[in-house]
């Protein structure tokens, strides 16, 4: 079973992940950017350097996530795979830089990219600008959260439009409700 963990940051997905190692220590955990030694590589330009074109972001983005299916998802798809963000958010943050391009072509190519592989599942995690602002703190931010709070606001808008126009499963989880309450509706969920 392939479930894809959405939200942005902050919205406590890589919490409820570290939680379920303990619960399902034989699943596979990964995440997008970076789950692969490729990919760790191209999270460290898309988040730390910055790129001038959105093109070349988008398609280093599609990279990650073809050579993460073809190295993570592919090869364990009979097991639990567990993946912190994917192509969900990848749309999600395109449409919101680029409001000009079109669902539907995103989606073909993520799904290109993902051989037509989607996960069973998908659990979003929706939070609220007074839950971000309140977790992030003293966290360093990285360039896509220095963009601010609205910005993410609306990315989390977009991830609940892609979710949409996909026949897909997913549920949506309330970020501000207690990590226990959290982790009880993930388990039920699995």
């Amino acid at each position: 079973m392939y479930i894809l963990f959405e939200g942005v940051d902050t919205s406590g997905k890589t919490t409820q992940i570290e939680l379920l190692k303990k619960v399902y220590p034989n699943a596979i955990y990964t995440k997008e950017p970076g789950g692969t030694p490729l990919g760790y590589e191209l999270r460290n330009i898309l988040l730390h350097r910055g790129l001038n074109s959105f093109q070349a972001e988008m398609f280093l983005f599609l990279a990650d996530r073809a050579e993460h299916y073809e190295n993570i998802i592919k090869p364990n798809i009979d097991k639990l795979i567990i993946s912190d963000r994917g192509f969900i958010s990848g749309i999600a943050y395109a449409i919101t830089n680029h409001p000009q391009l079109d669902i539907s072509f995103l989606l073909n190519l993520n799904r290109f990219a993902l051989e037509n592989t989607l996960p069973n599942l998908v659990i979003l995690f929706k939070t609220n600008q007074a839950l971000i602002k309140q977790r992030m703190g003293e966290k360093k931010e990285d360039s896509i959260e220095k963009r601010g709070l609205d910005y993410l606001l609306k990315v989390q808008e977009n991830m609940i439009k892609v979710l949409k126009n996909l026949d897909i499963n997913y549920t949506i989880i309330d970020s501000s409700n207690s990590i226990e309450n959290i982790q009880q509706q993930i388990k039920g969920l699995l």
